[in-house]
């Protein structure tokens, strides 16, 4: 099948998603420093969740670019992927509303969980139709971020019970790891991508 289809079914979708968010934002209730003050839990929740969506997607367009081939369990793996952070705009949304009560914390929290779950089933779909010596499993390695990712989301979701605010520093945390670029993947997607054009 062709990944490309996959890959801009994929982009349409995320960018729906950021749209959405963006959409939920509303001007200050005052033209004021003040006003501004007030939104401010409402631009954080915005922020966290669009860097969260541009992690995905730098990581997703990676994943694909390495990827040889794709089928149809990597087509739903995709889509279950895509439906999780579909939920991120309506998630945000109750978390800003409540003002970082527990519940809707906790539910940002498990939607996070859900969606690395779902993106780590992706990526090992992917490498299990290329196989263990193709470039996405050598891109990749040992996957630490990957595997670390849903444990402390755990913890960040156990913190919350204790104290929302708590919960909300701990998914940040994970943000910021992601941030840090792997440069073990952008060497492999380089050398692919010069592969390619050397082959055109």
């Amino acid at each position: 099948m062709n990944k490309n289809r996959l890959e801009a079914f994929s982009d349409g979708v995320l960018a729906i998603i950021i749209t959405i968010m963006v959409l939920e934002l509303h001007v200050p209730e005052e033209p004021t420093w003040e006003g501004v003050a007030g939104i401010l839990p409402t631009l954080f929740s915005y922020l966290l969740s669009f860097v969260y969506v541009g992690i995905y997607w730098n990581n997703h367009h990676h994943m694909i670019h390495l990827a040889s081939r794709v089928n149809g369990g990597i087509l739903w793996a995709n889509l279950h992927l895509l439906f999780w952070l579909s939920l991120f705009p309506f998630t945000t949304r109750w978390m800003d509303e409540s003002a970082f009560m527990q519940v809707p914390v906790l539910l940002y929290g498990i939607n996070l969980l859900l969606a690395a779950i779902a993106f780590f089933i992706l990526e090992r779909r992917l490498i299990a139709v290329q196989g263990r010596d193709g470039a996405l499993a050598k891109a990749v390695g040992r996957d630490w971020k990957g595997k670390a990712s849903p444990l402390i989301y755990l913890l960040g979701i156990a913190l919350t019970l204790a104290q929302p605010l708590l919960g909300i520093a701990v998914y940040t945390v994970v943000a910021l790891i992601w941030l840090v670029p792997d440069r073990r993947v952008e060497h492999f997607v380089a050398s692919a991508h010069h592969g390619e054009v050397g082959n055109s």
